[in-house]
């Protein structure tokens, strides 16, 4: 096995915690991203870590100076690292995640799922969405709890790793699942992750968009759940065209927020006429459940378990939206 390498840089909490939420960066491989608090009686010194398969060209560490603005004055540590599985190691400390109905486990941790569940394997090395952080495994208890709710059409915006799409996938069989991100590689990760949980290829419609207003999205709506697990500003940002997508009456699912930030969330989605239904708090997280307006919103031609209008992963360029 090769050598690897690890760049470190210090960051704010604030950071720490976006990038934990999901802030990432479009590298092929992209490195596994760890954040940890540096010194335990200052809450706001973090560092980041980023581990690659080679050592790290300009492109990549300017990838990585990217992600922590704070430390645009520091020159980033970068070291090599022995010939080991770091990638395994890294995930020495995921044990099983067990929420409700659905279990998550890394290939170091495999796990059964209970009776009438279901298991997900989930690389942690490969994208964001192990569904061990707070907004992710809160996301998975309020799909969860949605059981025996009549959904035909889901969408999981700002995929990741696909996890949040696999949830609604087993607990919807047959529901049309979509997911998409602005990242290629996190769809690429998302094919690969469904194939290794043995979901038929045209289970779901992967696409590559930046927000809602892609026409393969569109086109594809309404939604009867919408999930949006990203961050709090894009959230704010997204109000209308993820309002627009949803079915009237339907369920939006909002996470990657700060508590601190939930009011000024819930305002946008208030001002476009969404309710609040349910709330759910993890650690400095909060997770919202919200109901879409009644009244009809502008929609593709496909009805439930009709395909016209759906696309699949090639269909809309990166960017796209």
């Amino acid at each position: 096995m090769s050598d690897s390498w690890k760049l470190s840089l210090p960051c704010t909490r604030a950071e720490a915690e976006a990038i934990d939420a999901g802030d990432g960066v479009m590298l092929d491989p992209p490195p596994v991203l760890a954040t940890l608090e540096e010194v335990v009686d200052d809450a706001e010194r973090w560092r980041l870590d980023a581990y690659f398969e080679a050592e790290p060209d300009a492109a990549a560490i300017a990838a990585i100076q990217a992600l922590v603005p704070s430390a645009s004055g520091t020159a980033p540590t970068i070291e090599r690292l022995p010939a080991e599985d770091w990638v395994t190691l890294s995930q020495a400390g995921l044990e099983p995640l067990r929420v409700g109905r659905f279990v998550v486990h890394t290939p170091a941790h495999p796990a059964d799922a209970p009776p009438g569940g279901r298991a997900f394997l989930i690389d942690a090395g490969q994208a964001f969405g192990t569904g061990h952080h707070e907004t992710t495994s809160g996301c998975l208890a309020v799909i969860d709890a949605m059981a025996g709710t009549t959904v035909a059409r889901a969408i999981d915006v700002g995929t990741g790793t696909g996890l949040l799409a696999f949830a609604a996938a087993a607990l919807w069989p047959d529901a049309l699942v979509m997911a998409t991100d602005n990242d290629p590689i996190a769809i690429d990760v998302t094919r690969e992750n469904a194939a290794i949980n043995g979901f038929a290829t045209d289970r779901f419609a992967l696409v590559v968009a930046d927000g809602a207003r892609d026409p393969a999205i569109t086109g594809a709506a309404p939604f009867d759940l919408v999930i949006a697990n990203i961050l709090a500003g894009p959230l704010i940002a997204m109000a209308a065209e993820l309002t627009a997508i949803a079915a009237p009456g339907g369920t939006i699912l909002l996470a990657g927020l700060l508590t601190r930030q939930r009011d000024e969330v819930l305002a946008a989605y208030r001002a476009q006429g969404c309710a609040p239904a349910d709330m759910l708090e993890r650690g400095d997280w909060s997770i919202l459940r919200l109901s879409a307006p009644s009244m009809p919103v502008a929609a593709g031609p496909a009805a439930a378990g009709d395909r016209s209008g759906w696309a699949t992963d090639g269909d809309s360029p990166p960017g796209a939206g």
